[in-house]
């Protein structure tokens, strides 16, 4: 799937190359302009941190308190392919309207009603097909499960967005042609900084920062 935020007919027209390079190569800085924002902006999503299969339900471990409810759709990614995709969600725990009593606290699982971790949360959905049961397992490094974008405007649409992501993908570019972004002195001494550093994201924080997630990494 090709970059929205950014795309390589758009970054081409700035670095002014032409048909010099193929399109994979410039869509390739594209996609991880995209991908590097994606780990900061505010989206309807949690972190995975645990799994488990108990005769064809599915059952996922979420770091976030009471989250989504039965009956919504997410999209789990990163957990395996028994989970992996757009799931229906058909209990949750702590309990949303319409989910009834959650079905599985057995021994597949290592919590009870009494311990359950505070600021967790089960969601549970039908396996696609018959999938062998698995006991719980911790999920590393954290899949994901999104909900669905109900935002006004998609970020792909968002002008500070878009301009964050030409620009991390005119640095991700230019660091590919040249990496050491700049001149070399005599004794072999990089004088400017490595256009991938820890100041990458500083450049674009002004643009992202009313997106920003406040469970991304702001430092």
């Amino acid at each position: 799937m090709a970059a929205t935020y950014v795309t390589a007919n758009e970054l081409r027209s700035v670095l002014g190359v032409g048909t010099l390079y193929p399109d994979s190569d410039l869509e390739l800085a594209c996609q991880t302009a995209e991908d590097t924002l994606n780990q900061y902006l505010w989206f309807d999503s949690y972190p995975v941190i645990g799994c488990t299969v108990v005769s064809n339900k599915c059952t996922l471990v979420l770091s976030a308190p009471a989250t989504f409810t039965v009956g919504q759709t997410i999209t789990v990614s990163g957990v395996g392919t028994s989970y992996n995709g757009s799931r229906t969600i058909t209990a949750t725990y702590p309990w949303t309207n319409g989910s009834g009593t959650f079905p599985l606290f057995t021994y597949f699982f290592p919590y009870t009603y009494q311990t359950f971790p505070r600021g967790y949360s089960l969601v549970q959905f039908n396996a696609t097909g018959s999938v062998a049961d698995e006991n719980y397992r911790q999920v590393v490094p954290y899949g994901k499960a999104l909900g669905a974008d109900t935002k006004a405007a998609g970020y792909s649409s968002t002008p500070a967005i878009r301009q964050a992501a030409l620009m991390l993908a005119v640095d991700v570019w230019q660091a590919r042609q040249a990496p050491s972004s700049g001149g070399v002195s005599v004794d072999g001494v990089t004088p400017s900084p490595y256009r991938l550093g820890n100041t990458m994201l500083a450049k674009v924080r002004g643009l992202i920062s009313p997106y920003t997630s406040p469970r991304a990494m702001l430092g």
